[in-house]
């Protein structure tokens, strides 16, 4: 589990890399998961609904005729023990995702591609790619 922004996708990355390249044998045997915490809660009333990414949240607060709050969850830290057991761990409202070969295999050559001594695979990802960058975190 990390957190629901960009950095805890990057350490993601990095953990699947991880039990790829050192654990195979756990994620061919279905043992890996990813559990996707919120990045958003939205009180409206007593009622709290939670979302995943910015799209979610705004179709949601676009239908709202009362007043509502929304809480960025930066880090799970930011979440108390109840949140993050409903949200994340119970199963009756956990998101989870299995993680398959392909998956690792497509982690690591990400992570070979971004961080690896060659700077043409880096510089073709970022050509590619820079046209989908919403938020940039410098």
């Amino acid at each position: 589990m990390t957190d629901a922004d960009v950095d805890g996708a990057h350490i993601r990355i990095l953990l699947l890399t991880f039990f790829y390249r050192y654990m195979k044998e756990l994620i061919e045997r279905g043992y890996v998961y990813i559990a996707q915490p919120p990045l958003y809660g939205v009180k409206a009333g007593k009622e709290i609904k939670y979302f995943f990414n910015d799209d979610e949240l705004n179709e949601y607060v676009a239908g709202i005729n009362k007043k509502y709050s929304i809480q960025r969850y930066k880090g799970l830290g930011e979440m108390d023990p109840e949140q993050l057991w409903y949200t994340t761990m119970s199963a009756e409202h956990r998101t989870i995702l299995q993680v398959t070969i392909e998956d690792a295999i497509e982690a690591d050559e990400i992570l070979s591609n971004l961080m690896g001594d060659n700077v043409e695979p880096r510089k073709e990802f970022i050509h590619a790619n820079a046209r989908y960058v919403t938020n940039l975190d410098i």
